[in-house]
């Protein structure tokens, strides 16, 4: 599964050529961001659910 602060790739690439995105919050919604650009979007849990690839790296708890 996925929490807040994993990397996540998704199934389209972002246009600015990045695929990995940092979930930033999660609820109904969730907010990524874009590690190429900086770019923040927030999407449906749904939506989110259907977009996702894999799982690239687990946030690291210190």
């Amino acid at each position: 599964m996925y929490d807040k602060g994993d990397v996540v790739e998704m199934k389209k690439p972002h246009p600015c050529g990045a695929n990995e995105w940092e979930i930033l919050r999660m609820g109904a919604d969730i907010k990524i961001k874009c590690l190429g650009c900086g770019h923040m979007i927030m999407l449906p849990r749904r939506e989110f659910e259907k977009k996702l690839k894999k799982v690239l790296r687990k946030a690291t708890t210190d």
